[in-house]
């Protein structure tokens, strides 16, 4: 859905054959995109208890090895912090956060990624400066802009011929997920940034696609801001 939608056409237009992920509740219309994009559905849920081995294991039998990584997934469970639960600070921390630490974990461990791959993670203008309401998406986001900082200097990318990791934190970007955010909160994320309205999905499908073309080699441990010159975060 929304960015990873769009992104997965991008990049089948630039040449990819497309592996697209989402829960299985939304398997027919994964199943119409791929359909779309000659690529390939998994309907796995991130959060059950098996996913990274299934996830390594389904990639294995469909495609061999991987070029490109982009960690999309996510989820809001927005309540202040006093009145949240810890199962819903649970629920983002484990699939925004934790997820993509262990996937790309297992991949390397699995020597999945091909020479010169590219893992690209999808960060937040809230992982830089906070949001009222979502202290565990903030937290999240945050966390994968330092995972992608640290990672990027680590030796075990160094034993991987070419492979960089980066990351792009879009501000307020016009999809079903922020489409449920209150009125006032949507209305301040189009205005407070230099071009006074919300971005498109596309707008990051073609970062992703920027930082997955060859002639990107030499990015690496980059979180490049997405947001329209965004007031927050300055």
């Amino acid at each position: 859905q929304g960015i990873g939608k769009e992104t997965a056409i991008t990049l089948a237009r630039d040449g990819a054959k497309v592996v697209c992920l989402d829960i299985p509740h939304n398997l027919k219309a994964l199943e119409v995109l791929v359909d779309d994009i000659n690529g390939h559905a998994l309907a796995i849920d991130l959060l059950s208890g098996n996913a990274i081995t299934e996830v390594t294991k389904k990639l294995s039998l469909l495609v061999g090895a991987i070029d490109i990584v982009v960690h999309n997934a996510g989820i809001t469970r927005d309540k202040t912090l006093a009145k949240m639960p810890r199962h819903l600070w649970d629920q983002v921390l484990t699939l925004n956060f934790e997820r993509v630490v262990r996937l790309n974990q297992a991949f390397l461990e699995q020597n999945i990624f091909n020479d010169h791959a590219r893992i690209i993670c999808i960060s937040s203008i809230s992982g830089i400066a906070g949001n009222f309401g979502q202290s565990n998406y903030a937290c999240s986001k945050a966390g994968i802009a330092a995972y992608v900082e640290a990672f990027a200097d680590s030796t075990a990318l160094k034993k991987n011929n070419g492979l960089t990791i980066n990351a792009i934190a879009p501000g307020y970007i016009e999809t079903q997920m922020t489409k449920n955010i209150p009125f006032l909160t949507r209305e301040l994320g189009r205005r407070m940034n230099a071009l006074s309205q919300g971005g498109l999905p596309i707008d990051i499908a073609e970062t992703v696609s920027f930082f997955a073309n060859p002639g990107s080699h030499c990015l690496n441990g980059n979180v490049l801001r997405v947001c329209g010159l965004s007031l927050l975060g300055k």
